[in-house]
């Protein structure tokens, strides 16, 4: 990595904030550690993740989308670690990519390790994703939080997610570090667990410990995920009824609104927004990389 300043943007979707590094010729080499320092609240710029702006073409892990899709978003959980995609950060992500003139109102798509996401980025500001359709593996877990369990429903939105019902979200405890859950042959790899309570007809409220992340302020992916969840603990369907389920899904940031049609494709609409811009201390870019 070259030890010249490194530009940076801060940007949020219902307060789920990410570290926005361009980088379109994927010339920058991110490192594990450089990546968790850079979304160290304390030591760094501080955010929930990461989104490296590259052109599919540049990026391995895409070149096969460049297609379909010209950005990449090569996107990094707070620790370093590497994930599928983050429903949030894809809307920041199109918002980027409108603020630096690389896209238009209307219709983008943007390539994820979760495969392509149609975009659709309204007048009124709210960015709406197409995620994709749910997976309901059969295999659940039951969730434990001081002496409370609740069974727990699988719900894979290109990552994975356990979704637990709970009378009162205080119960989901502190969530610093991840909610026991068994068995954890369910989720090899890790798992994000949302715990939800209801508000209303189709309006529910959750709390979220993203894997890598600890509990954010918000989950866009999570968010479907309950949506999703919630919808068939409810009865519905909408494959079964020929049409699209929406339910509005308060976090602690903010509110998603979240749209499941007959034919399985999910859509889920909020806000995205560019707080700030820099360049990282090329003195303090020295240090990390020394």
């Amino acid at each position: 990595m070259s030890t010249s300043q490194i530009a940076f943007l801060k940007g949020h979707g219902t307060e789920n904030d990410f570290v926005i590094v361009p980088d379109p010729d994927n010339a920058l080499d991110l490192p594990v550690s450089l990546v968790a320092r850079l979304c160290d609240r304390r030591a760094g710029i501080g955010g929930d993740g990461l989104l490296h702006v590259v052109r599919s073409a540049a990026h391995p892990d895409a070149e096969s989308m460049a297609e379909q899709a010209e950005w990449f978003m090569d996107y990094r959980n707070s620790d370093g670690s590497v994930a599928e995609m983050c429903g949030n950060g894809v809307r920041v992500f199109a918002r980027y990519l409108q603020r630096a003139g690389l896209a238009a109102e209307g219709d983008l798509a943007v390539a994820t390790r979760g495969g392509v996401k149609r975009v659709h980025i309204a007048k009124d500001g709210d960015v709406t994703v197409s995620m994709g359709s749910a997976v309901l593996p059969d295999d659940g877990v039951t969730v434990t939080v001081d002496g409370r369990s609740w069974a727990a429903r699988n719900v894979n939105m290109g990552n994975p997610h356990a979704v637990a019902f709970v009378e009162d979200l205080d119960h989901a405890g502190n969530l610093y570090s991840v909610p026991p859950f068994s068995p954890q042959s369910v989720y090899p790899d890790g798992v994000n667990i949302e715990f939800v309570a209801d508000r209303g007809p189709r309006h529910v409220a959750m709390r979220v410990h993203e894997r890598g992340s600890g509990e954010t302020r918000s989950c866009g992916t999570g968010a479907c995920a309950v949506a999703v969840a919630a919808a068939r603990r409810d009865g519905v369907d909408p494959a079964l009824t020929g049409a699209p389920a929406t339910y509005t899904v308060d976090l602690p940031g903010g509110t998603l609104v979240i749209t499941e049609h007959p034919d399985g494709g999910i859509d889920m609409t909020g806000p995205a927004v560019i707080v700030a811009e820099g360049v990282i201390d090329a003195a303090w870019l020295e240090t990390m990389i020394g």
